[in-house]
């Protein structure tokens, strides 16, 4: 078997999937990335791994999409999304006591792992409210609960009232859909 690395992203492209897709499968196979300096991407270390592992990837895919087609036939038309596009929109408060105005929003199809996540780095932070929500309304629900708001990092804001962050997020929420993920019990 050939032992070029073959970096991640590169898979992930060959495969028509997310490289984030890639790293959670990386993770739930326990294969652990090797890092190497790429050509051409100005030097920034590039997360690889060997062929073999990228055919062990590929096999659990394709075990995935046979299992997601079957599933897929058994439901109805308007809920025909694959699981891993439903999940929670989350309001996270990150430091509550020091800065109540600094909040964070996000999408997760599994709020407990997500939460184990950002503890790293917030360990403070406490779970204002998560709502039923499709990966597909993320950037739009970003986009209208945080309006006005101070945007510190990606999905990090800071606000003078949560509780107007609130207010809009039911606003919007009530127009959309309502739907109830799969793994809902998960979400709790």
């Amino acid at each position: 078997m050939n032992d070029e690395p073959i970096f991640v992203v590169d898979l992930a492209d060959q495969v028509g999937k997310r490289k984030q897709t890639i790293f959670k499968i990386l993770t739930r196979l326990h294969i652990q990335t090797s890092k190497k300096r790429g050509a051409n991407d100005r030097g920034q270390l590039i997360a690889y791994i060997t062929s073999q592992e990228a055919q062990l990837v590929i096999a659990e895919l394709n075990s995935r999409a046979e299992t997601e087609n079957t599933n897929i036939k058994s439901r109805v038309a308007d809920s025909s999304f694959s699981d891993a596009e439903l999940g929670v929109f989350y309001l996270l408060a990150l430091e509550p006591e020091h800065d109540p105005g600094r909040f964070k929003v996000g999408f997760a199809t599994s709020l407990p792992e997500r939460l184990q996540k950002h503890r790293c780095s917030a360990p403070l932070l406490k779970v204002i409210k998560h709502w039923p929500s499709k990966r597909l309304w993320e950037k739009t629900a970003i986009d209208a609960v945080t309006f006005g708001c101070e945007r510190i990092h990606t999905e990090v804001f800071r606000t003078a009232s949560i509780h107007t962050i609130m207010e809009r997020r039911d606003q919007f929420f009530a127009l959309m859909p309502q739907i109830v993920p799969a793994n809902a019990e998960k979400q709790q």
